[in-house]
């Protein structure tokens, strides 16, 4: 009985297929041991193992073609380096992938948090935000792909991230994203703020919600203070494709409009 086995053995025993085996054999990483007198390709021991090292630097994410040439002239020193840069690369997308899934549970979080219920008002306690500036536009003016198109080499990751649309009485609005570890070019305060969610479908209607939330934190005696922050949260269109979600957003003066700051009244 022959010691070595033949193309179909040899792809059971590996656990992969025929034409995986010839793919390798055809890019010249792994030949047979020999062809028999019926033309059959015979595999050993040797091969065995070659095909063993070859999937498992296809497992760690070496090419063929990166197989073939360590095969070739390769040194160990090589091959520790392939596999530096092959950990190296596992661990960058790692991160990756955890900065999608935590994107992916906020996306979740957030759906759950404004759900599919009325607008509703809410003072809430927020840590200090920092924002980096985007560009400028007019206050009167729409968003349109234009602009977009014009700010394309700091474009954010536009429908990921919450786009923060800054109005501060002047007439025009900073389109802004948060920014994090780093400095940025504006800080909002921690504190409290009156929030307001609501989704619309249309921009028209901005200024209604705009016009309900002054009116609510007037009739609540509330006296906001600095700009009022409107955040867009593109992604939650995802579960409703025409809708745009925001939050609008003022810090709240717990000293009222006339009471003086403990500073000032020392």
């Amino acid at each position: 009985m022959k010691k070595e086995i033949t193309i179909s053995e040899f792809a059971k025993l590996m656990g992969v297929s025929v034409q995986q085996i010839r793919y390798f054999e055809e890019k010249g990483v792994l030949f047979p041991s020999y062809i028999d007198e019926n033309q059959y390709r015979m595999y050993g021991i040797h091969e065995i193992y070659r095909l063993a090292h070859i999937l498992l630097l296809r497992k760690v994410g070496l090419s063929v073609q990166v197989i073939r040439t360590w095969r070739e002239e390769g040194t160990p020193d090589d091959m520790q380096g392939l596999l530096v840069q092959s950990v190296s690369k596992m661990e960058a997308e790692m991160d990756r992938l955890r900065t999608l899934s935590g994107f992916i549970r906020k996306v979740l979080d957030e759906n759950e948090r404004y759900g599919q219920e009325n607008a509703s008002f809410q003072v809430i306690q927020r840590n200090q935000l920092v924002l980096s500036s985007w560009f400028e536009m007019d206050m009167e003016s729409e968003l349109d792909a234009r602009m977009l198109a014009q700010q394309r080499d700091t474009l954010p990751e536009l429908f990921e991230a919450d786009i923060h649309y800054v109005y501060e009485g002047n007439h025009r609005v900073l389109l802004c994203t948060e920014v994090h570890d780093m400095e940025g070019d504006m800080v909002l305060p921690a504190g409290e703020y009156l929030s307001y969610r609501f989704s619309i479908q249309d921009d028209e209607e901005l200024e209604q919600h705009f016009n309900q939330f002054q009116a609510y934190a007037d009739g609540s005696s509330l006296f906001l203070t600095g700009p009022r922050i409107l955040v867009e949260k593109s992604y939650l269109s995802l579960f409703t494709q025409e809708s745009i979600y925001y939050e609008l957003l003022a810090c709240v003066n717990p000293y009222g409009k006339d009471a003086p700051k403990p500073e000032e009244s020392q």
